[in-house]
């Protein structure tokens, strides 16, 4: 009796080993699933550890001061209230603190990407001896721990009268802010095509005019973008402003809001305390939100060349 032998080719052999058999593929769905479910807990588990802070500061602001120190916790107020808001807008100190911060930060930002983009392009675009000890000299300066160089920043502010003042703060903020603009901006310029500075030269430009009409359109995202950081980091600085300040004509909104104190001297504010942080915290969003699409291009420039 004649026996019909299934003939496999070594091709389709090779096929069923490394799937392990017929049901291979079937066997590595849920495995496939667990995997992107895990990886789905894991984003909800970052988002919400991002965003419950700020949740919580928004409902404690919105809550009376007696369900606030109730030992009964709550996620949601029982009874919403505006007072806290009422309060921390009332505080003449508070509304010119931040009006101080605002005109700091603004001042940072300014003074920051200019003089910043002019050494960055210096870095980046001239040939000089040195230039890479510098660009790396400027780097270190972030480097160092505020607290650290608190000292020699308080007997400078002393000698040159800069002591309580605003423009005290602004200098002191760009030694923070700068180095780290030029650095941004230095490999955003190194990393811009050559050829597009030297048809500008070539056509009889200067290298400033070169800079000011042919680089700086394209440079706009990463002047954005380190712009931005430098004024949260200007806008939520606290050390400086609570060591060179001491007077209400120059006290930054940070140090307005340590200050809240309530009916008595037992009464910890928290409402209004959490109120001005929403407060300070929502020119942040916003400003994010309207300059998105920049950020997202700054941070993403010289990533795909051609």
């Amino acid at each position: 009796m004649a026996t019909n032998h299934l003939k496999i080719s070594p091709e389709e052999l090779e096929g069923i080993r490394a799937t392990g058999g017929t049901g291979g593929a079937r066997g590595n769905k849920p495995l496939e699933l667990l995997g992107k479910i895990g990886f789905f807990l894991l984003i909800l588990i970052i988002v919400f550890y991002t965003l419950f802070p700020f949740y919580w500061a928004i409902v404690s602001s919105l809550m009376p001061y007696k369900e606030l120190v109730s030992t009964k916790l709550s996620f949601w107020p029982t009874t919403v209230t505006w007072d806290n808001y009422q309060k921390v807008f009332e505080d003449e100190r508070f509304v010119r603190a931040l009006g101080n911060s605002a005109m700091i930060s603004t001042a940072v930002v300014i003074l920051s990407l200019v003089f910043g983009t002019l050494t960055a392009y210096a870095m980046a675009r001239l040939n000089f001896r040195g230039r890479t000890f510098f660009l790396y000299m400027i780097l270190s300066m972030t480097m160092f721990p505020g607290i650290a160089i608190i000292g020699s920043l308080f007997q400078m502010m002393r000698r040159f009268n800069a002591y309580d003042t605003l423009w005290g703060l602004v200098i002191v903020y760009l030694s923070f802010a700068l180095p780290f603009t030029v650095w941004v901006l230095a490999n955003f310029f190194r990393a811009m095509p050559a050829d597009l500075e030297q048809a500008a030269l070539v056509d009889g430009a200067t290298p400033m005019v070169a800079l000011r009409q042919v680089l700086l359109p394209l440079a706009i995202p990463g002047m954005v973008t380190t712009g931005l950081l430098a004024f949260i980091e200007a806008w939520s600085e606290f050390l400086y402003a609570r060591t060179f300040t001491i007077s209400p004509k120059a006290k930054t909104v940070q140090i307005a809001i340590s200050e809240f104190t309530g009916n008595s001297q037992y009464e910890q504010p928290y409402g209004v305390k959490m109120a001005a942080a929403v407060v300070v915290t929502i020119p942040l969003i916003i400003g994010v939100m309207l300059v998105q699409k920049r950020i997202i291009a700054g941070m993403t420039a010289g990533a795909v060349k051609g």
